[in-house]
């Protein structure tokens, strides 16, 4: 299977498997992975998603053997058919994604980590822009997302020079949320996941469309959805749990409903 998975604890592991080639992404991987994602979605006992890659590497992004082949997609078929339903999903889940990057991460593979709600890195491992080493420009979300994280210089910078980019780089320019050492990349991982699948998954849903409609909104139609969003959640099992564990003080069970 070019996608491995485990549900453990209500985070579901969605673990990229063609290490041979880092991970990168042929049509079988890109559409299974759409279906996993899709039916992530769908499943009440899913409460966080964890994306990552098998072996040494996150993804390395186009199988570009599969791409020049004389039987393979077209350009045009992988990103309209391939990567972008692979970002449009990540995206409008509600419920939690976390790129868990074990190691590089280039072209489409670092925008699909960066398309995810949180990014969490091995100090080893590190992110490149590579379209530019071969004539073509960012996909999979690149030059939506990129510029409105680091800014619209950086982003250029990196885009068109391919540069590479270390962990600790893209935390310190908060292109991710953490850089954590090898050793304990699982362990902090596992439990960063965990923390989030126990939280009040509608909430941090409603959160996610908040934040998505931010990017377009103006201040006032930001607000209006603030308050629509608002209503809803409080309308959640989660809230009223949460505000009865707060007048009883103690610690909040929350379900995820």
């Amino acid at each position: 299977m070019t996608i491995l998975k485990s549900l453990d604890n209500c985070v579901l592991t969605l673990k990229l498997n063609r290490p041979a080639v880092f991970n990168s992404f042929n049509k079988e991987m890109a559409l299974l992975l759409q279906e996993e994602l899709k039916a992530a979605a769908n499943n009440e006992k899913v409460r966080a998603i964890i994306l990552t890659g098998e072996g040494k590497a996150f993804c390395a992004g186009q199988d570009l053997a599969e791409a020049t082949s004389s039987d393979g997609p077209t350009l045009q078929s992988i990103v309209k058919d391939h990567y972008n339903p692979i970002i449009e999903l990540i995206r409008t889940i509600e419920k939690p994604v976390i790129a868990a990057v074990n190691g590089v991460a280039a072209g489409a593979g670092a925008n699909i980590a960066l398309a995810c709600d949180i990014t969490i890195a091995k100090e080893s491992a590190s992110f490149i822009q590579a379209f530019s080493k071969i004539g073509l420009i960012p996909d999979s979300g690149g030059t939506f997302f990129l510029p409105r994280i680091i800014g619209m210089q950086k982003a250029a910078a990196l885009m068109m020079t391919g540069d590479k980019v270390s962990a600790k780089q893209a935390e310190a320019m908060n292109l991710i949320y953490k850089a954590t050492s090898d050793e304990t990349f699982e362990e902090e991982l596992n439990s960063f996941a965990l923390q989030l699948a126990k939280m009040p998954t509608k909430g941090l849903g409603l959160t996610k469309k908040a934040l998505n409609a931010s990017f377009s909104n103006d201040l006032t139609a930001q607000l209006a959805l603030e308050e629509e969003l608002q209503t809803q959640a409080g309308q959640t099992h989660d809230f009223k749990e949460g505000v009865t564990a707060f007048l009883e003080k103690r610690a909040p069970i929350f379900k995820g409903k």
